[in-house]
C-alpha cells in the first residue's frame, strides 16, 4: 500500500529548500549529503525524513515543485498576449528570467545533476512548458505565423537546447551577466527558423 507523503510546512520549505539548491550547486552531486544540509538549514535529519526518503527524493522534489513554479509564470505572462511572435518571445524571457532569479536552481538542474539520475525522475520527464509550448505552436499553425509542417518538438527541442546551452555558458563564464539579456542574441534566429518565408 503506498501512502501519501505528509504535507510539508511552509515555514520547513522556506529554511530549508534554498539550503539544499545552495549545497547541490556548490557541491558534486554525490558530495552532497543530508547531514550537512541538516547543519546549515537547523532542520534535524529526522525532520527531513521525515518528508523525504533520501537525498535524491529531497533535491528532485524541490526541482519538480520549482519547475512548476516557472510553468504557472509562464501562462501568467503569456495570458492576454496574441502577437505569436511575442508569446513566443516571452516564453524563452520568461524561462530566463526565473532562472536569473533563481541561479541555484538552473546550477544544479543544468551543471551538477548528473543527466542519467535527473533523467530517471519525474521532474526531468515533466511536459509542462512543453504543453505550453505546444499550445502557443498549435494558435501560431492555424494564424499562418509559423511554417505549417513545422513539428512542435522541433519547437521544443530549440527551446530545450536553447536553454540549456545559455545557463552552461553563462556558468562557466562565471555568471557575469543576466541570462534574459542574452534573449536578443538568439530570438531573431530561432524566429527565422520557424517563421514562414516572406
Amino acid at each position: 500500500m503506498i501512502t501519501e507523503k505528509p504535507v510539508i510546512p511552509e515555514k520547513i520549505k522556506e529554511r530549508l529548500y534554498p539550503v539544499v539548491l545552495r549545497q547541490f550547486s556548490m557541491k558534486d552531486f554525490h558530495a552532497a549529503n543530508i547531514r550537512d544540509i541538516s547543519k546549515e538549514s537547523g532542520i534535524s535529519t529526522g525532520t527531513i525524513y521525515k518528508y523525504f526518503s533520501s537525498k535524491e527524493d529531497l533535491l528532485f522534489s524541490i526541482i519538480d515543485e520549482q519547475l512548476r513554479d516557472l510553468a504557472s509564470l509562464l501562462r501568467m505572462h503569456l495570458a492576454g498576449t496574441e502577437d505569436i511572435r511575442e508569446m513566443f518571445r516571452k516564453l524563452f524571457w520568461v524561462t530566463m528570467n526565473f532562472f536569473d532569479n533563481n541561479p541555484d536552481l538552473a546550477i544544479t538542474v543544468f551543471i551538477t545533476v548528473p543527466l542519467k539520475s535527473f533523467m530517471a525522475n519525474k521532474s526531468y520527464k515533466r511536459k509542462t512548458e512543453i504543453d505550453i509550448l505546444n499550445g502557443i505552436i498549435e494558435k501560431a499553425k492555424k494564424r499562418g505565423a509559423v511554417i505549417s509542417d513545422i513539428e512542435s518538438h522541433y519547437c521544443a527541442d530549440l527551446y530545450i537546447m536553447t536553454t540549456h546551452r545559455h545557463i552552461q555558458n553563462w556558468y562557466v563564464h562565471g555568471m557575469k551577466w543576466k541570462l534574459a539579456d542574452t534573449i536578443n542574441n538568439f530570438f531573431d534566429f530561432f524566429w527565422k527558423v520557424v517563421a514562414p518565408l516572406a
